[in-house]
C-alpha cells in the first residue's frame, strides 16, 4: 500500500482542517501532497495561512495514494468545479479507497456523484445539499461508512483523524 495521502488545497481552505490532518499523517509516517490547480503555487487559507501546493492536480493518480482529505472552507465549493478533482475523487471511491471529508468538503463528494446512500456529516450549512443528494446525514463529530469518513467543524478533527488512520490501517 501506497504511503502517500492526498490533500486538496486551494484559496480560501479552512485552517485547521487542512493542517491538523496534513500534521497527523505526517506523524502517522504518511507523506502529504497537497494537490491543488497549480504547483508550486501558494494558496492563502479564510484566515490568511498560507500553504504553498506540491503537485499540480493534472499530474496526480489516484493509484499512487493510500487516501485522499477534503478539508472544508470555501475552498471546496471552487475546487468542486475542475474536473479533474471530480474524476480524482471518483477514482478514490471507486478503488474503495479511504475518502475524509470534513465541514463543506463533502461538496466535492457531492459533485463527484458518490454520495448516494451513503451515511455523512457535514457543517449544518450543507446538509441539504446532502440530503438532495441522496446522502444519509447525521449531526455527530465523526460519520464513517465503509470507506468514508466526514466530520462537521474543526473541533472534531481529533475524531476526524482517528477514523481515517483507522481505514487506513494505522
Amino acid at each position: 500500500m501506497s504511503r502517500k495521502i492526498l490533500i486538496f488545497t486551494g484559496n480560501e481552505f479552512e485552517d485547521l482542517e487542512l493542517t491538523y490532518p496534513r500534521l497527523r499523517m505526517m506523524e502517522a509516517g504518511f507523506e502529504v501532497v497537497l494537490g491543488a490547480q497549480e504547483k508550486d503555487k501558494t494558496y492563502t487559507s479564510k484566515h490568511g495561512y498560507p500553504v504553498k501546493s506540491d503537485a499540480a492536480l493534472n499530474d496526480l493518480n489516484e493509484a499512487d495514494f493510500a487516501g485522499l482529505i477534503i478539508p472544508g472552507g470555501w475552498m471546496p465549493d471552487k475546487l468542486r468545479r475542475d474536473p479533474k478533482v471530480l474524476s480524482l475523487t471518483k477514482a478514490f471511491a471507486a478503488s474503495n479507497k479511504p475518502i475524509a471529508s470534513i465541514c463543506h468538503g463533502p461538496w466535492i463528494d457531492i459533485s463527484a456523484g458518490i454520495v448516494r446512500g451513503v451515511k455523512y456529516t457535514s457543517t449544518p450549512g450543507i446538509k441539504d445539499d446532502l440530503t438532495n443528494a441522496g446522502a444519509i446525514w447525521s449531526d455527530a463529530p465523526v460519520v464513517v461508512d465503509g470507506t468514508r469518513v466526514s466530520s462537521r467543524k474543526p473541533d472534531d478533527l481529533p475524531e476526524f483523524c482517528k477514523a481515517f488512520l483507522k481505514l487506513l490501517g494505522k
